[in-house]
């Protein structure tokens, strides 16, 4: 059982502004120190960021227009870093907070609907929403006629209200509420995105579910914010793993549009 979002549901483009503003920060320091919060819905966008990096209202709304429209009015407000946290960072890679991880294998039910939830992103480009429990499928497409669609999956169970046009108009986003739809089985007491690579919630996510991947084992950490290491290598290797991985997928915006299962 397994359910997939695609990069317009309005959760995910709470994300992709998140990872946005991410990247806007590393774009100036190598290291940034970066939490953003997003909420957007029903024609307004707010925006917490603790940083270390200053980002203008200006360039904050360009990205907001960019990801979820023109329209947005947005709101955004930027404080520091606690000084406790910063100070945690003062002499090396320290881990950034305190976490439990799990990393699990993909299974073929999971790759399996998040292909039809490209291909459908790839068709309509329109937020969506799908389940797949064994056999039995669930699409849910806007703006995608239903009958259309049924064309492709007769045995589909497609959009049980009737056609719906999605969007940020019918539903309110944050960040960090599908992380189902972006680890599947794995498991994280945090977020994955808006945040440094610092954040063991970024790093050791993604460390935990390539390492998954790589032994096909479940993988189960656990971290004290301070830690230099972690799983038996420097904390500082894990960011760096983490920071290629990201760098692979074009930055933290893009992260954030499928998250870790893609």
């Amino acid at each position: 059982m397994f359910e997939k979002v695609n990069p317009s549901h309005p959760d995910k483009v709470a994300d992709r502004i998140a990872g946005a503003l991410v990247d806007l920060a590393y774009a100036r320091e190598h290291d940034p120190r970066i939490a953003v919060e997003v909420l957007i819905g029903h024609g307004v966008c707010h925006i917490i960021a603790e940083t270390s990096v200053h980002i203008t209202d200006e360039e904050a709304a360009a990205v907001v227009h960019r990801i979820a429209g023109e329209r947005i009015l947005s709101d955004y407000i930027e404080v520091p870093q606690d000084a406790h946290l910063a100070d945690n960072q003062t002499d090396g890679v320290h881990c950034g907070d305190n976490g439990i991880f799990k990393g699990m294998p993909v299974t073929e039910e999971q790759n399996r609907l998040t292909d039809i939830a490209r291909f459908l992103y790839g068709v309509y480009g329109c937020d969506g929403k799908y389940i797949l429990d064994g056999d039995r499928l669930i699409i849910c497409q806007s703006n995608a006629e239903t009958a259309h669609l049924l064309e492709t999956y007769p045995e589909a169970e497609v959009n049980p209200l009737g056609d719906w046009t999605g969007g940020t108009d019918v539903d309110s986003g944050a960040t960090n509420r599908k992380l189902g739809s972006d680890m599947a089985d794995s498991v994280t007491g945090g977020g994955l995105h808006g945040k440094d690579l610092s954040k063991a919630d970024v790093s050791v996510n993604i460390y935990a579910w390539l390492k998954a991947q790589e032994t096909d084992r479940p993988v189960e950490l656990v971290c004290a914010i301070g830690d230099d290491s972690l799983d038996g290598r420097p904390y500082a290797e894990i960011v760096e793993t983490a920071r290629k991985y990201i760098e692979s997928l074009g930055g933290f915006e893009k992260f954030a549009e499928w998250g870790l299962l893609r």
